[in-house]
């Protein structure tokens, strides 16, 4: 491999720049790896952060030949050019499989064949090779000829540097194949390399990279990157469509007869409530050492064992449909409509232990209706119970001509905000349609519907995006308008005149191809420079060439028509947007996702879902300046267990633009430059039912002071020296001192003084008199003030008191932190603590302001009733608590946090944040008399009237 000219002078070259932080940090992390003896390295790096660079210094360093395998020719190309800015250019690179050159750059696609594509299908599901696929006998032996003689020249090699590129490909793919091949090259360095965080993979493909490469070296977020200038600021946007009139209408028929058989399993004549009930509600419970406590343990059991039918039952219960099942605690996920999934998780066993079995010829209609309507929703009763099956309804959401229309309104919103300036990238999963739309949807979707195709068309017969030259371009054609498809051969003419293409017709109106004497690793680079120079503004393309390993630094604008939801997919989709441009220092991408939901039929969410799957794990920055994965980035309103209802879309869509318009401020939210934390937070949003008045939107003041009266079971705890009313003694010596000198006055016959001396007396009792309503009135106030009740940082302040005092915390107080959104919402986040107890205190703030359940330990908060405004009337509650009258204040209870509640110790830890922050009263175990009579009045109670939701935050 070394060549003619003897072995490679390794040392002698270097690259000519400074490595960026996170490339240096990587850099160190893999030597200190090997120097101390290991031959295997992995590292994550997110795509536009320079893994390419690290993986070349890392093998230079280790002075042997290098092979380095990625998932595409782009990324092969990559490689090679990467390795031309090494100085100086004295050892040469190559694309043979014999590995003659000392740098030998590959695609795995020499190794083994699969279609990156193949991910989704044409119902636009996710597939993914099953486990018996993957392990049936020796891959190698199952490799062509051409794959084989590859294995064959690594193992004759001799010590080399193995780069595995993007190898998340081969975790997904060929993960067996990686490791026998890594079995027989015993003696090489494997260097892998990876955008996918290694906390998303799934557990088949943790299992593996932990056998192969162990925990990752290093590895760096796509956020800290930005942070540090290296990529661009983004944001993460959603256009929302229903689907087109036709589209509705045939997904509404297909819903009715599904909507008939839920209408005739609510009537009582089913059983199917009845069955509900004694399933979920009045289910036997083996009481132990408190019935309370033995129905949480009882219930947890049963979410560990079935979450879906646990998830659906709770579902049912916010519908109004059951009863709230002893133990179950409504969390976010739970306070949604039902949806078809959910009546399948709870039909299946009622049909197969009570419809099957039973030989009541109603019970064997009910079920052949159930068999009949169950196609409706994409299920099927089989033998076995429902299974899913192949349903045209989810192609129809994820292909819907309505996304397609969505796309050619983003980008004419993006041409009237960017103008010339605007690069735009369409990614869609097929070029074309390779299967007949089935017979019932003929005349319900375009026979191209969601291909790239249509796309392309649709941008050319709107005149807004006709303008923007769009071209589509794929690994096995090029097409534009006659007019774009002219310009683009004189330009290939000019750059490249060796290529031979055949010349536009002059007639030729439409879309045209354009062909010629050139292949796909060819026009894809010549497009792409096309693109950059801004003859055209808008490509659309195929994942599969595009998504990955093909770079053009201008792209500012990506719509993401895409079914693929896998970490890599979306990791990889969205790093086209993020190259940091050097001809627009301030260049800030926009993301789209194009979402359709209807709500004309039970499955009409599943594109949301695939919107959720997305952003699960991929962290973007909100409006309000928080980095956080999940929807909730897009809109912090949006929850990921439903879609907003159809009728705020237009709402939602003018956010998503006025948005969209605004790239400075998703440049200033990000905060490019300025220090920050590469770890995840907890945090906890609290949405009160009311808007609370008291609190203006914006971060809350960091200082902290407990508030000098909570509510007690009479009035309020009175702190020692507040609101003291002012003696009588004074009023006392001053009647007895006039009294004396009256009898003197007389006694003497000074009539005059006598007549002054009660005169001062009187203004004496008349000053004391004064001021004792003075403080009445100002206690009667401060007792006033308490009727709003605590705000959610209350509470927060609380719970991290107690997690502090527990020895569960470092911080108290004094690290929660957060905001009031425009909306009213309080985002909270326990500051200053790892990731594991931001987690805790999100969690166990949750439980507080949840409704109660079956929790070990309850604390009570005492409410002040709002008073009557006049002063009188406020002077008479504050004369009443002081003088120990005060009537007594309702009273609501809150969960004291499961990690508090272990043992006494913790829950008296709890109580006194409690009593500092919120109110007085002591926690009452439920497992007393006591504890079972609250929990029977107030069990499923919601004692703050708030929704909660957790999210995860970056920084």
């Amino acid at each position: 491999m070394a060549g003619a000219a003897g072995p490679p002078d390794w040392a002698g070259v270097r690259f000519p720049r400074p490595f960026r932080r996170h490339q240096q940090l990587a850099l160190d992390a893999i030597a200190a790896a090997v120097a101390g003896g290991a031959t295997r390295s992995w590292v994550v790096l997110p795509p536009g952060a320079g893994k390419t660079l690290v993986g070349l210094e890392a093998a230079r360093r280790m002075e042997r030949p290098i092979v380095a395998f990625g998932p595409n020719t782009a990324i092969q190309e990559q490689w090679r050019a990467a390795w031309a800015e090494f100085t100086p250019a004295t050892i040469p690179t190559g694309t043979s499989r014999d590995l003659s050159a000392p740098v030998t750059a590959l695609t795995y696609q020499s190794l083994a064949t699969f279609d990156p594509d193949a991910e989704v299908d044409e119902e636009g599901r996710e597939h993914r090779p099953s486990s018996t696929e993957r392990r049936r006998g020796s891959l190698i032996d199952r490799l062509h000829a051409n794959g084989a003689a590859l294995v064959k020249a690594l193992e004759e090699a001799g010590p080399i540097t193995l780069i595995l590129d993007e190898c998340h490909h081969l975790l997904e793919v060929w993960g067996r194949l990686l490791a026998e091949l890594l079995e027989n090259l015993p003696h090489a360095h494997v260097i892998g390399l990876t955008g996918t965080p290694p906390d998303t993979l799934s557990a088949e493909q943790s299992e593996l990279v932990e056998e192969l490469f162990g925990a990752p070296l290093y590895s760096t977020t796509i956020p800290s990157v930005v942070r540090e200038g290296h990529l661009a600021p983004f944001a993460e946007l959603a256009w929302f469509t229903e689907p087109t009139p036709g589209e509705s209408q045939w997904l509404a028929a297909q819903a009715e007869r599904f909507a008939e058989l839920r209408a005739d399993l609510l009537k009582p004549r089913t059983g199917f409530l009845e069955w509900l009930d004694r399933r979920f509600v009045t289910r036997p419970v083996n009481s132990g050492a408190g019935h309370a406590e033995a129905l949480a343990v009882e219930w947890s059991r049963l979410e560990g064992d079935d979450p879906e039918q646990a998830g659906a039952a709770l579902r049912f219960h916010h519908a109004g449909l059951l009863a709230l099942p002893p133990g179950a605690a409504l969390r976010e996920e739970h306070r949604h409509e039902p949806t078809a999934a959910d009546w399948v998780a709870l039909l299946g066993e009622y049909v197969t232990t009570c419809l099957v079995p039973s030989s009541d010829p109603a019970d064997q209609k009910l079920v052949d209706e159930i068999r009949a309507a169950l196609p409706s929703i994409g299920y099927q009763l089989t033998k076995r119970g429902i299974r899913r099956g192949r349903s045209p309804v989810d192609r129809v959401l994820a292909r819907s001509e309505a996304k397609t229309d969505a796309a050619v309104q983003i980008l004419a919103a993006e041409a009237a905000n960017l103008g010339s300036r605007l690069r735009s990238l369409v990614l869609c999963d097929h070029e074309q349609a390779s299967a007949t739309l089935p017979a019932r949807l003929r005349g319900v979707l375009d026979a191209q519907a969601g291909s790239a195709r249509l796309v392309l068309a649709r941008l050319v017969a709107d005149e807004r995006t006709a303008a923007l030259d769009p071209v589509l371009i794929t690994g096995r054609s090029v097409a534009a308008s006659a007019d774009t498809a002219r310009a683009l051969v004189k330009f290939v003419a000019r750059h490249a005149p060796d290529i031979d293409l055949d010349p536009i017709d002059d007639d030729a109106t439409g879309i045209v191809e354009v062909t010629g004497r050139w292949s796909a690793r060819r026009w894809v680079r010549l497009v792409t420079t096309f693109y950059e120079a801004g003859v055209s503004q808008v490509l659309v393309g195929t994942r599969g060439l595009l998504g990955e390993g093909w770079d053009a630094r201008g792209v500012n604008t990506l719509v993401d028509l895409t079914n693929a939801t896998t970490p890599t997919a979306v990791v990889q989709t969205r790093g086209r947007a993020l190259r940091v441009d050097p001809d627009w220092p301030e260049k800030v991408a926009n993301t789209w996702t194009v979402v359709c939901v209807s709500e004309n039929h039970p499955g009409g969410t599943s594109d949301w879902d695939r919107f959720v799957r997305k952003h699960q794990g991929y962290f973007a920055v909100t409006d309000s300046g928080e980095i956080v994965s999940g929807v909730s980035h897009v809109d912090p309103r949006l929850s990921p267990y439903a879609p907003p209802p159809v009728a705020e879309f237009t709402a939602e869509n003018t956010l998503m633009l006025d948005r969209a318009a605004d790239r400075s401020r998703v440049r200033e939210l990000w905060q490019v430059g300025a220090p920050y934390r590469d770890e995840l937070v907890h945090t906890i949003r609290v949405q009160p039912a009311k808007p609370d008045s008291r609190d203006e939107p914006g971060p809350v003041p960091a200082t902290v002071e407990a508030p000098e009266l909570v509510p007690a079971a009479r009035g309020a705890k009175l702190a020692e020296t507040e609101y003291v009313v002012p003696g009588h003694q004074p009023v006392v010596v001053a009647a007895v001192v006039a009294a004396v000198v009256v009898l003197v006055a007389v006694s003497a016959g000074s009539w005059w003084l006598g007549a002054a001396a009660p005169i001062g007396a009187i203004g004496v009792w008349g000053d004391w008199q004064r001021r004792r309503r003075r403080v009445e009135l100002s206690a009667g106030r401060a007792l006033a003030g308490l009727a709003d009740g605590p705000g959610p940082f209350a509470f927060g302040y609380a719970v991290a008191d107690g997690l502090h005092a527990a020895g569960l915390s470092e911080v108290g107080a004094s690290g929660v932190t957060g905001v009031v959104e425009a909306d009213g919402a309080y985002r909270l986040a326990l500051a200053g603590v790892d990731a594991q107890t931001s987690k805790l205190f999100a969690e166990s703030l949750d439980e507080v302001l949840a409704a109660i359940t079956a929790p070990r330990y309850v604390v009570p908060r005492y409410v002040v009733d709002t008073l009557p405004g006049p002063d009188d009337a406020v002077r008479a509650a504050g004369r009443a608590w002081l003088r120990g009258a005060a009537p007594d204040n309702a009273v609501v209870y809150h969960a004291v946090p499961s990690a508090l509640g272990v043992n006494i110790t913790r829950v008296t830890c709890f109580v006194e944040g409690w009593n500092r922050w919120i109110s007085d009263g002591d926690a009452v175990r439920i497992a007393t008399p006591e504890g079972e009579g609250i929990i029977v009045t107030h069990r499923g109670a919601d004692p703050f009237a708030a929704t909660t939701g957790l999210r995860v935050a970056w920084g």
